[in-house]
C-alpha cells in the first residue's frame, strides 16, 4: 500500500485514495470531498489487490475444472454402457443338449461364385463353451473359441471356396452349463465331424432349416444329449 492507491474500507461504506500515514499502522485516506479520514492499515484494501486476488481465483477454478474435465470427460447418459444384463431366456423341453455346425452362402442365387459363413447353433437352455478346430493330417488347428448363449446361433467365420478342404476334418468341443442357477451337469463333447467340399457345389445340400431365414447345410454336434459323429 502506497500513497496514491485507491482503497476501500473493510468495517464501513466507503473508501477513497491513500493521502499519507501516521505511523505504520494508520493511513489517511482522501475521500471524494477531500476529508482525510484516519483509518488503521488493517481496515482498508488496495482495490486493484482485491480484484486481482478476486480474478486470481477465479483463473485457478477453471483451470481446475478445465482439468477435470480433461482426466473425466463428461458422458451423455445414452453414452454410458450399460451393465444390466437380462437373464438367458429358457424354452420347455430345452434341457436336452442340441447344438450344430451351420454353414450358410452368402448368395444361394450364385453359388458358384459365393463365399460362405459358418455359426454354431445352440438349442438348448444351457450356455455353450466352443473350441472349433481343424485338422490337416495329425495336426490340429484352433479356427475359435468363445461361448454361446441359450437359444441362439453365434457367427464365427467367414469363407472362400479356397478353404473348403481346410474344413474336411473338422473338430467341435463343447461344455456345457448355466450361470446364477442349479443345472444337471452334462458330459463334456468332443465332436468329429467330416466335411465333404463337393457339398458346397451342390445347391440341394442348403435346405430350409428352423434356424436361417436362408438355405443352410448343417451338421449336428448333439441333438438331445446324443452326440453324433459325422463319417
Amino acid at each position: 500500500m502506497k500513497i496514491g492507491d485507491k482503497v476501500r474500507f473493510l468495517s464501513e461504506v466507503g473508501g477513497g485514495r491513500v493521502a499519507g500515514f501516521q505511523g505504520k499502522d494508520i493511513v489517511l485516506v482522501e475521500d471524494e470531498d477531500g476529508f482525510e479520514v484516519p483509518m488503521r492499515v488493517s481496515e482498508v484494501v488496495v482495490i486493484g489487490e482485491e480484484d486481482y486476488e478476486t480474478k486470481h481465483m477465479v483463473e485457478v477454478k477453471n483451470a481446475g475444472n478445465s482439468k477435470r474435465q480433461e482426466e473425466e470427460p463428461e458422458t451423455e447418459p445414452a453414452d454410458k454402457p450399460l451393465t444390466f444384463k437380462a437373464p438367458a431366456e429358457e424354452r420347455r423341453g430345452g434341457d436336452k443338449l442340441s447344438a450344430y455346425l451351420a454353414f450358410v452362402p452368402m448368395d444361394v442365387k450364385e453359388l458358384s461364385d459365393t463365399r460362405f459363413e459358418s455359426y454354431i447353433v445352440n438349442d438348448c437352455n444351457y450356455y455353450l463353451r466352443y473350441v472349433y478346430m481343424t485338422a490337416e493330417g495329425t495336426s490340429w488347428e484352433v479356427r475359435s473359441t468363445g461361448e454361446v448363449e441359450p437359444n441362439t446361433k453365434l457367427f464365427i467365420e467367414e469363407f472362400g471356396r479356397d478353404q473348403l478342404n481346410e474344413l474336411e476334418h473338422t473338430c467341435i468341443q463343447l461344455i456345457a452349463y448355466k450361470r446364477e442357477k442349479r443345472f444337471l451337469r452334462k458330459p463334456a463333447v468332443d465332436a468329429l465331424i467330416n466335411i465333404d467340399p463337393v457339398k458346397f457345389y451342390k445347391l440341394h445340400t442348403f435346405g430350409e432349416n428352423d434356424y436361417f431365414e436362408q438355405p443352410a447345410l448343417i451338421y449336428t454336434i448333439i441333438e438331445n444329449d446324443r452326440q453324433f459323429v459325422k463319417l
